[in-house]
């Protein structure tokens, strides 16, 4: 699987840069940091990178909102002639406890809008990598949940699972799904990185 695209998925300002919702984001800027990436393209729905890995892969950061993920990647696959199995999604998971990752060749959405929204666009055949972001305890609505930064004793596991994820995006993007699954799918203290 030769994955040609990386789409973080989050909101766009600074009011959600440091959320929950936005670990998406915060991935595919750790990626493209590795990569030396400092400027990145401003389109009409997204912000686009290159990095080099023997190929060219694009990364994107939608600036459409979380719940309309699917019209920046609609506009990504029509500009780019890109395909939805070519995709990779990173994106938060209020479903799996703090950084525990999920790696999948596809699948529903679940209970994310942002994926809820690329599915309805491109259908449900693309990889994705879920990133945990649930705390020890949810407090009030889960919208004002996900859209709240991680608590104090929360940001420094939150900031490793980055980091994680992105060697998780790495390894993908080295033609290396299975192995991907198989290291990033177990529980971080379990993980022989």
């Amino acid at each position: 699987m030769t994955i040609d695209l990386v789409l973080g998925l989050g909101n766009p300002g600074v009011d959600y840069r440091d959320t929950r919702h936005n670990v998406g984001f915060q991935v595919v800027e750790e990626v493209a940091r590795r990569h030396g990436v400092v400027d990145w393209t401003h389109r009409p729905s997204c912000e686009l990178a290159v990095i080099s890995v023997g190929r060219f892969v694009l990364l994107s950061r939608p600036l459409t909102f979380m719940n309309r993920s699917g019209e920046a990647a609609r506009w990504l696959f029509g500009e780019f002639d890109l395909r939805p199995e070519s995709t990779l999604v990173v994106v938060d998971d209020i479903d799996l406890p703090l950084a525990h990752l999920r790696l999948r060749r596809s699948g529903g959405p679940g209970t994310h809008n942002g994926l809820r929204s690329l599915c309805e666009e491109i259908g449900t055949d693309f990889p994705r990598l879920r990133v945990g972001v649930r705390g020890e305890k949810i407090t009030g609505d889960l919208a004002d949940f996900v859209t709240s930064p991680f608590n104090d004793d929360e940001i420094e596991v939150a900031a490793e699972a980055v980091g994680r994820a992105a060697d998780a995006v790495e390894t993908t993007l080295s033609d290396r799904f299975e192995a991907a699954m198989n290291t990033f799918n177990r529980p971080p203290t379990e993980q022989n990185i």
